[in-house]
């Protein structure tokens, strides 16, 4: 025991945790400006976890607890066990349908007595370890197709099921592990695709469909001519572009309207124009019996983010102090203790707090590509960048959709934002990874 206690402690990268708890510490802080009221016994609040903050700090002290043992855990038990894990993941989401119960329009959440968990916010773990170990192991060849299909299956098929359950933000987040699959050697040729399709899917929004179908012609028609040379040598290259424009048209055409009026919901399409500064032309198409059939006004949609940015501003340059905001204190900003907490921050604290939390933030991130490229073990380099890139989507998002750059689609601020099953899983997925690097230089599969 006292040969090994040693090697445990000196393998650990405590910049991470020191990080980590400066964060959670923020967190706490923020939570406890905009819900402490005065004539509050905070020591009774504490010891009740009847607050929101003392509920945080609890949740605080089972993710040390948890990590604690994660740290004493052999890191041969992640790679072992990712399927298993991941299979486990699966079933929980699956588990949703039928013992959900919905809050705020969402279909994620099972409620166990007073307790509440998001299966999809746990399950970015689980994929986490199953990409890892999938990309590490030896006879996946990632230049073949099929090795690609594989891995974004690993990745997509929660983000379905997740989709499915009205909870589109954090299906989204799925989607940022294709970042670690990028760094292990998937073709450019996809992210330039990917792209594309982002470039015609926002024109598509912004140009009148009539116009946009003619512009994509006459793309397709310049291209053959400046490739008139090649085409009479290669028909097949004709047929391609061909096929290309009429899938960019059938896009424009259908897949678009699909998604805006079938996938997402009626408020979130709303965001999406308001974040454009135009009119939902699905408007009409979007209303159905029940609950949505309300239309959604433009001024409700808008709300949030316009508060959250009279909250930044009123801020200025050091903030109106500790326990002085007025748009955060009397609660003008809906969502403030969770989606919208980083408006907290910024008139608390100013130019100055905000420029402080996101400096640790990108120190943070930097960390993580630092001790995923320091790994030997592929899986380990996999499982950093995965959480890594996990990390980097909430806050760039969470970030900007607080002031107005990105539309709300709901998703915490990592270790700031409350809420015990966002703290607990982010906090599982930086001590696994504290736990792998501190075996670095062990080669895990």
């Amino acid at each position: 025991m006292n040969q090994r206690n040693p090697a445990i402690s000196k393998g650990v990268d405590w910049v991470m945790i020191w990080l980590y708890l400066a964060l959670v510490a923020i967190g706490l802080m923020s939570i406890f400006s905009v819900t402490f009221r005065e004539g509050d016994s905070v020591i009774q609040s504490f010891l009740g976890a009847k607050t929101d903050y003392s509920k945080q700090f609890y949740f605080f002290i089972i993710s040390l607890v948890i990590g604690l043992f994660i740290l004493l855990t052999d890191s041969k038990f992640f790679t072992a066990t990712a399927n298993i894990w991941y299979s486990f993941g699966i079933l929980l989401l699956l588990l949703v349908f039928p013992f959900h119960t919905e809050v705020k329009g969402t279909n994620s959440i099972i409620r166990f007595g007073g307790f509440q968990i998001q299966p999809a916010e746990i399950c970015k773990v689980f994929v986490c370890l199953a990409l890892a170990k999938y990309l590490s192991r030896v006879e996946t060849d990632f230049t073949k197709t099929r090795s690609q299909l594989i891995a974004a299956a690993i990745v997509i098929a929660p983000a379905l099921i997740t989709i499915a359950q009205k909870e589109t933000g954090l299906a989204l987040v799925f989607f940022s592990f294709f970042l670690v699959m990028f760094r292990e050697g998937l073709p450019a040729g996809y992210l330039v695709v990917g792209f594309s399709l982002a470039v015609l899917v926002v024109a598509t929004l912004l140009v009148e469909k009539n116009i946009l179908a003619l512009i994509l012609t006459g793309i397709a028609l310049a291209t053959i001519y400046l490739m008139r040379r090649q085409v009479k040598r290669n028909r097949g290259l004709l047929v391609g572009i061909a096929m290309i424009w009429l899938v960019c048209v059938s896009i424009q055409r259908f897949a678009v309207p699909f998604i805006f009026t079938s996938v997402l919901q009626n408020h979130q399409v709303e965001r999406i124009f308001s974040l454009i500064g135009r009119e939902n032309p699905y408007a009409a198409l979007n209303q159905v019996e029940g609950e949505d059939a309300v239309p959604v006004k433009k001024k409700d949609t808008d709300y949030n983010v316009r508060q959250s940015k009279i909250a930044i501003g009123s801020g200025g340059f050091s903030g109106r102090g500790f326990l002085k905001g007025t748009q955060t204190r009397f609660d003008f900003v809906p969502e403030q203790r969770t989606d919208f907490i980083f408006c907290t921050i910024g008139e608390g604290f100013g130019f100055i707090g905000t420029v402080t939390v996101l400096s640790v933030y990108l120190f943070f991130l930097l960390r993580l590509i630092f001790v995923a490229e320091r790994q030997r073990s592929v899986f380990s380099r996999c499982y950093a960048y995965g959480v890594a890139s996990v990390f980097f989507f909430h806050i760039a998002i969470n970030v900007c959709m607080t002031i107005g750059l990105a539309p709300v689609i709901g998703i915490p601020l990592p270790y700031i934002s409350y809420g015990g099953t966002s703290l607990v899983t982010f906090s599982v997925l930086l001590f696994i990874l504290i736990r792998l690097d501190a075996d670095r230089q062990m080669v895990l599969r």
